[in-house]
C-alpha cells in the first residue's frame, strides 16, 4: 500500500497543494513551522478521520477558510482508490470514495492504513492513561474497521449513561430522587458494548507483547526486558477465549459482561454521587514497564523514546502480517534520537512499502531512507534536484 496523490485545499497553512508521490522513501526538508507536519497530519487524517495534534477538527481549517478538502489517492496491489473529505467544522464532515458520496465518513476507514510516530507519542510512556487508551483503539480500527462502530456506540452509552447520572445526582442533592429506572438498560448497553470492546484490547495486548519487546530490542540494542500489561477497572474472570478470540488468555465476552454488570451494581452509588460512569474500558489503562519498573515514573528520555518507537513498530508488525502493510509517517523523530538509535530505526523501515519523514536538517535522516526529498517553505513543496 502506498499514496501516489495527495491534494489540499485550505487544509491548515495550505491554501492548495497536489503533491505526486511514488513508494519508497521520501523525505519532506524544511525548518520549524513550515508545513510539514501539517502534510503528515492531512495524510493520518485520511487514514483515521482525526487529528494527531488536536482534538477538534476546526485547527485543520486555514484561517479565513469555511472548509478543508483533502484527496489522497491510494495503491494497493494493482487496485486503486480516491479519498476525498471535506472538513466543515461545526457540521457534519463529508467522504466521497472514487467521486461517489458515501454515507458515513467512517465508511472510508481502512482504505488507507498508517503508522505515525511524532514527538507527541513520547506521551504515551510518560503521559496519561487516555492517550495509551487511544493508542489501542485506533490499532484495533487499523486492523479491523468495523471497531470504529464498536467505540462510537460504546462512546455514546457511556455519554448518555453519564449525563443520566449527572441528572439525578443533582436532583438528589436538592431533595429530590432522581430518576434512575432506566439506569438498568442503560448498564445492559454499557455492558454488552463495553465486553466486546475489552475482549479486543485484550486480545490485542496478548499480540503485541512479544512484537514490543523484540522492538525495544531492536532499537535501543538493549536486553531489557520491557512488560505490557492491561489495567482493568473490572476484575476480570479467568481466561478462556472463544472461538473468535485469538488469545487463550481472553475471558469470552459473555463472561466480560457480566463482570462490567457486576462492577457496575457495586460502584452505583458512587456513580450517582459524582455523576459519572466509573466502570468500563474508558477508565483503563495499559501498564508499560522496563527491567519490571513502571516506564512512567522510571524510564529515562531515551528509554522513554525507544519504548514509544517500539509500541510504533510493533502495530506496523502486526498491520503487516495482517496483510495490510501500512504507510509509515515519521514525524521529525530523527532529531529527538542519538546516532545509533537513526540507524537502527532507519534499518528497521527502510523495507517498507512506503516511509514518509519529515526533518529540520537534511543531515538528520540515515543514508538509508535517502530517496526521494522534498523542501518545504512557506507551505510551498519543491522536488529536491
Amino acid at each position: 500500500m502506498h499514496l501516489t496523490h495527495l491534494s489540499l485545499v485550505d487544509f491548515r497553512s495550505y491554501p492548495a497543494l497536489d503533491l505526486t508521490l511514488g513508494p519508497g522513501a521520501v523525505t519532506f526538508i524544511g525548518g520549524n513551522g513550515q508545513g510539514k507536519t501539517n502534510l503528515i497530519e492531512a495524510i493520518g487524517y485520511v487514514a483515521t478521520l482525526a487529528s494527531h495534534r488536536v482534538a477538534g477538527d476546526a485547527p485543520l481549517v486555514r484561517d479565513g477558510a469555511e472548509q478543508a478538502i483533502v484527496r489522497a489517492r491510494i495503491v494497493r496491489g494493482d487496485r486503486a482508490a480516491l479519498v476525498e473529505l471535506e472538513i466543515v467544522p461545526g457540521r457534519a464532515n463529508r467522504a466521497r470514495l472514487n467521486r461517489a458520496p458515501v454515507s458515513r465518513t467512517r465508511d472510508v476507514l481502512g482504505l488507507l492504513c498508517v503508522v505515525l510516530f511524532a514527538p507527541e507519542d513520547l506521551a504515551l510512556v510518560k503521559g496519561d492513561p487516555a492517550g495509551r487508551r487511544q493508542f489501542l483503539d485506533d490499532l484495533l480500527v487499523a486492523r479491523a474497521p468495523r471497531m470504529a462502530a464498536v467505540l462510537a456506540d460504546y462512546d455514546r452509552v457511556v455519554r448518555q449513561r453519564s449525563t443520566l447520572l449527572r441528572t439525578a445526582g443533582a436532583a438528589r442533592r436538592a431533595g429530590g430522587r432522581g430518576d434512575l429506572r432506566t439506569l438498568e438498560v442503560w448498564d445492559g448497553y454499557l455492558a454488552t458494548h463495553g465486553a466486546e470492546l475489552l475482549a479486543a484490547r485484550l486480545a490485542l495486548v496478548e499480540a503485541l507483547r512479544p512484537a514490543v519487546a523484540d522492538a525495544y530490542t531492536a532499537v535501543a540494542g538493549a536486553s531489557s526486558p520491557v512488560a505490557l500489561e492491561y489495567r482493568s477497572s473490572v476484575p476480570l474472570p479467568e481466561g478462556g477465549a472463544g472461538p473468535d478470540l485469538p488469545a487463550a488468555a481472553v475471558p469470552d465476552r459473555t463472561a466480560l459482561a457480566e463482570a462490567i454488570h457486576a462492577a457496575l451494581a457495586a460502584a452505583r452509588a458512587r456513580e450517582i454521587e459524582r455523576g459519572m460512569t466509573l466502570v468500563g474500558p474508558h477508565r483503563d489503562d495499559l501498564l508499560l514497564s522496563i527491567a519490571a519498573r513502571p516506564a512512567r515514573g522510571y524510564a529515562s528520555h531515551g528509554e522513554s523514546w525507544s519504548l514509544a518507537l517500539a509500541l510504533r513498530l510493533a502495530s506496523f508488525d502486526l498491520l503487516r502480517a495482517d496483510d495490510r502493510e501500512p504507510v509509515l509517517l515519521l514525524d521529525d523523530v530523527f532529531a529527538e534520537l542519538d546516532t545509533r538509535r537513526r540507524a537502527r530505526l532507519a534499518e528497521l523501515v527502510a523495507p517498507a512499502e512506503q516511509v514518509l519523514v519529515t526533518a529540520a536538517v537534511e543531515s538528520d535522516v540515515p543514508a538509508e531512507l535517502a530517496g526521494t526529498r522534498f523542501h518545504v517553505a512557506d507551505s510551498e513543496v519543491r522536488r529536491a534536484g
